[in-house]
């Protein structure tokens, strides 16, 4: 068997920490899974019961052990952890989500579970970037992650040749057109800097650049909230039929 270690960006594989990231991840991507961790302390609740039925199922391998939590998750508030390999996604020809150089897993986490809740489950990172299948995004989607196509790319023009024919939309504050005015047109992709620096002001060269408008009294709303005004927006009319 494969030897515990704790995350590594360059490992072929990665974890979800909790029981309901792995019941997820078992249910909805089996042939991923190459085996799945219990903490010898564990209760045997019936939501127990049904993901060991399904790790018996896919013939998943289940092992108890102290070890594993010891390594992957020393605090002690975790008591199920699901091993799995990580894949190469390449983006479908359609709308999807662009963020540029995100620096904080808890945001990407946050963002990739609300693009799911949209409907938006192609998501494309561009470079210097944080990991998607750090442990810790994994956990902050709540089991999103594992809905979505998600692809690097190593800068935005490398993103742009690839889906030429997709509307680009920037986020940014120098912005003139308030996302209630924007027309939108489909497949569109919805771009988003980084938490810090937002997007530089060249991206409105190339983009049709907008504004979330907000009150004087803060400079700027946090990423994953201006993500979800924007996906909400963008794919309202959608959800109203």
């Amino acid at each position: 068997m494969r030897k515990i270690q704790r995350y590594k960006h360059d490992m072929d594989v990665s974890y979800a920490l909790g029981a309901t990231l792995t019941y997820e991840l078992v249910k909805s991507q089996p042939d991923r899974v190459t085996r799945v961790f219990l903490s010898p302390s564990l209760e045997e609740t019936e939501g127990i019961i049904r993901l060991k039925e399904m790790c018996s199922r896919y013939s998943i391998h289940c092992e108890t052990s102290d070890k594993a939590f010891n390594i992957l998750s020393p605090k002690g508030n975790c008591y199920v952890i699901g091993e799995f390999r990580k894949t190469e996604q390449p983006l479908e020809n359609c709308s999807h989500i662009v963020l540029v150089n995100p620096s904080d897993a808890g945001n990407m986490g946050t963002i990739i579970r609300t693009a799911v809740g949209f409907g938006i489950t192609n998501i494309a990172i561009i470079r210097n970037a944080v990991d998607f299948y750090d442990p810790r995004t994994i956990r902050s989607s709540m089991g999103a992650a594992f809905h979505v196509r998600v692809e690097y790319f190593d800068s935005i023009e490398d993103y742009c040749a690839r889906f030429p024919g997709n509307e680009r939309y920037a986020f940014m504050l120098t912005a003139s057109i308030p996302i209630t005015d924007v027309t939108i047109k489909e497949p569109y992709s919805l771009i988003f800097g980084n938490e810090a620096t937002g997007l530089p002001d060249a991206y409105a060269d190339f983009c049709t650049s907008v504004i979330i408008r907000h009150s004087r009294d803060i400079d700027s709303l946090n990423l994953p909230m201006a993500a979800g005004i924007a996906m909400y927006e963008f794919t309202k009319n959608a959800w109203m039929k």
